[in-house]
């Protein structure tokens, strides 16, 4: 029978266990592999990488090449069709107020954009800021109105 105190990993061999302090001929006695002095030498230590000690470190004196736009996206949160199956009755609105109330959304938002995952049976009105290909082609074939909205400045503050 097997069981987990009986299970052996087949796959590679196991590496030999490295001896450390075990007398000069071993090539790791007395310093242990560590060297003389330093930081390096002491118990606790942890190489950071980036630091060069004392050095300027090599991305500080490398130039800036290029734009990020990451700190300034505008990102929408997103939600799929099943979530708006599970959360909203037959006839409701969904928009960014609707899924304030619900809890879904909290905070800044800059909008909200609709994923196609999952199926939508019911009869919702959808007004949103943008929906994925997949999600707007299972809306009319199911026949459910959607309407795209600009963003407005008390969505974003809110």
């Amino acid at each position: 029978m097997i069981s987990l105190n009986t299970l052996q990993n087949t796959t590679r061999p196991s590496k030999k266990r490295k001896r450390v302090g075990r007398g000069l001929g071993s090539k790791l006695g007395k310093t242990c592999g560590r060297g003389e002095k330093g930081a390096g030498s002491r118990s606790g230590y942890r190489r950071r990488y980036g630091k060069e000690g004392g050095n300027m470190p090599l991305f500080m004196k490398l130039p800036i090449r290029g734009f990020s736009n990451f700190n300034f996206r505008r990102a929408y949160d997103v939600i799929n069709l099943e979530q708006i199956e599970q959360m909203f009755e037959e006839g409701d609105v969904v928009d960014i107020e609707a899924l304030r109330a619900n809890g879904f959304i909290s905070g800044r938002s800059h909008g909200v954009k609709i994923l196609g995952k999952g199926e939508l049976k019911k009869k919702v009105k959808i007004h949103v800021h943008a929906i994925s290909s997949s999600a707007k082609e299972k809306l009319t074939v199911g026949k459910i109105p959607f309407e795209i909205v600009t963003v407005k400045k008390t969505d974003i503050e809110s």
